[in-house]
């Protein structure tokens, strides 16, 4: 697992190869099984694979978002306020197990951040995907996760570039 961690990138740019099935079930299979507080699952995903819906999902945002219309793949990861108190926790638990599910296929992977961002100055990322993607209004959109056989190839971070100078030990102001 650590390999995998180590070798993930955020990709934004892919072959115009589409995702098998295979592939796109393990990817739902892990958003399923992904942990939730006291397993309230409140967690629902949109999977886009059409191009003129991913045309319309690289819309979304004003910046951040246009690399998703060359990915064959979009997974937009929703949340149920009614449900968890915690769904944006638990929602961000079941992106990241896509992603590194991804990786582990081979893929590439990118987090599209969707909530508190705006699509225009009049409308939210999130209410333009909703009216795209018939979200109802009670269910809140966290983000997209984009997909795809990497055109890109980016060096792993080194493991002798990583701050471990976030990390403390027993107390806030402990050395590591």
């Amino acid at each position: 697992m650590i390999e995998l961690l180590r070798g993930r990138r955020s990709i934004r740019s892919y072959t115009g190869e589409p995702v098998d099935r295979e592939s796109i079930e393990l990817l739902i299979e892990a958003a399923l099984r992904a942990p939730s507080s006291r397993d309230n699952q409140p967690w629902s995903f949109v999977v886009v694979d059409d191009r003129q819906q991913l045309e319309k999902l690289s819309l979304a945002k004003e910046h951040g978002s246009a690399f998703l219309r060359k990915a064959p793949l979009g997974i937009v990861v929703c949340g149920d306020p009614g449900k968890s108190d915690v769904w944006v926790e638990d929602c961000a638990i079941a992106a990241v197990l896509i992603q590194v599910v991804a990786q582990s296929l081979g893929l590439g992977s990118c987090w599209i951040q969707i909530r508190e961002r705006s699509h225009d100055a009049g409308t939210t990322a999130q209410d333009y995907l909703r009216e795209v993607l018939g979200i109802p209004e009670q269910i809140m959109i966290a983000c997209i996760i984009s997909i795809g056989h990497p055109a890109e190839k980016k060096t792993p971070v080194a493991t002798a570039d990583l701050d471990y100078g976030k990390v403390s030990h027993n107390n806030w102001t402990a050395a590591p």
